[in-house]
């Protein structure tokens, strides 16, 4: 550590303090609990609006004890504070990428409308992000974290990140700061963990100034990637479908090679699915632009998924099919909510004659649209509007009292449906 830095750190080292209010994602570690208090010193802090949030992942046998240290450091410094449990399911991912989309996802849900989520990542941090995404084989890795980025509904900002985690640990040993370890840290079979015990000190021993190094590369680069950041939105606007959600495979295949990498990464993070590693966009090209026309080959990683059917290419998280036996009776006065997420709606609300029977579809169903003198297979109507074969099952299908189907979804409205929607100045909506 440089002998002239001072031992502890000044609030004012977070300027420029973004103009919102602040939601501190807080570990407990030694990182989050020098932000922690960093945070709670500055007084704009404390007036914008600053509470405290730690997610228990239950990973670790002291995990309990750990939230009541958070409560206990947050009430000494009187911060509201929040406690999240999270139950973590790895989804084709390590545990620690599987906590990590956990955690983000729990952040995202409890943020407010223009809130800045705060994160502690410091220098050591961002050093060991860059070499990992580089041996993953991404091109997006020497960028590394952004200490300022859109996140959910506000804001992700990282104030600590051009400081090495000697001087936070400085810092805290001089305040007498108490904070807990995790000895997961301490564990080499996790790739971050190896970096930071085997890999960097060889690298500072040789090069002492490496981890600084790398840090100031990324940040050159983030430069760089926000001048092309224009050029990636105005071609993603090109290839990108009606819904975000998809892309027009024979409008990205007419960009050049190099451009097509660059915007399926810059679809994903639109969409704030995780980044596909390297390895992972070359089986794209192989195995999904490549595919024949009937085919319906999908990519799976870090619990998404990327499909292709016919000309187009769907991104997103996998929803299950509606169970097989679920049915409600819904009147259309208040939104039906469905298994797995989304709603049916009437807009404006309204109640219908008589209440319709909503359940999953079965096969073999037919509906009569506006129009026609007679009914066709739900089957053959879904597929001639072009809905992919893994939404089908996620449709739900309104039935009247004398077992006609009425709608599938929102995609397919039968005559008699129609005829009452428009007596009635309503509209059926799925909502996802």
């Amino acid at each position: 550590m440089n002998a002239k830095a001072p031992a502890r750190l000044a609030p004012d080292l977070l300027e420029p303090l973004p103009a919102a209010p602040l939601l501190l994602a807080f570990s407990g570690g030694l990182d989050s609990t020098v932000l922690l208090h960093l945070l709670a010193a500055h007084p704009e802090a404390r007036a914008r609006g600053l509470r405290v949030l730690h997610v228990d992942h239950g990973l670790q046998p002291a995990s309990a004890a750990w939230a009541e240290h958070c409560r206990q450091a947050c009430a000494g410094l009187g911060l509201s504070f929040e406690l999240r449990r999270a139950r973590v399911e790895p989804a084709g991912e390590g545990l620690e990428a599987a906590a990590r989309r956990v955690r983000y996802a729990i952040l995202a849900e409890v943020q407010a409308e223009g809130e800045v989520v705060a994160l502690a990542h410091h220098r050591d941090d961002q050093a060991e992000t860059v070499l990992l995404r580089l041996l993953r084989g991404s091109a997006d890795g020497l960028a590394g974290m952004r200490r300022l980025r859109r996140f959910g509904r506000g804001w992700l900002w990282r104030p600590l990140l051009d400081l090495p985690r000697e001087r936070l640990l400085a810092h805290a040993r001089a305040e007498g700061m108490a904070w807990i370890e995790d000895p997961s840290n301490q564990d080499p079979v996790h790739d971050r963990n190896y970096l930071r015990q085997e890999v960097m000190p060889r690298l500072r021993a040789r090069w002492p100034g490496a981890g600084a190094a790398l840090a100031r590369s990324a940040r050159l680069l983030a430069e760089q990637a926000a001048l092309l950041a224009g050029e990636d939105r105005r071609r993603l606007a090109q290839v990108q479908g009606a819904d975000p959600a998809t892309l027009s495979l024979s409008a990205l295949a007419a960009q050049p090679p190099a451009w097509r990498a660059r915007l399926l990464r810059a679809w994903l993070a639109e969409l704030e699915l995780p980044p596909l590693p390297g390895p992972q966009l070359d089986r794209l090209a192989q195995n999904l632009l490549a595919a024949r026309v009937d085919a319906v080959p999908e990519l799976a990683w870090s619990g998404a998924v990327l499909r292709r059917w016919r000309d187009t290419l769907h991104a997103g998280y996998p929803k299950p099919p509606l169970p097989a036996d679920w049915q409600a009776v819904w009147d259309g006065r208040a939104p039906l909510p469905l298994p797995g997420g989304g709603v049916l709606v009437l807009e404006p609300p309204r109640p219908f004659d008589s209440p319709v029977r909503v359940r999953a579809r079965r096969g073999g169903e037919r509906l009569r649209l506006p129009g026609r003198g007679h009914s066709s297979e739900l089957r053959d109507l879904l597929q001639a509007l072009g809905v992919p074969p893994w939404q089908r099952f996620r449709l739900p299908l309104l039935e009247a009292g004398d077992g006609e189907v009425l709608a599938a979804g929102d995609l397919a409205v039968s005559a008699r449906l129609q005829a009452w929607l428009d007596a009635h100045e309503a509209r059926l909506r799925l909502r996802h």
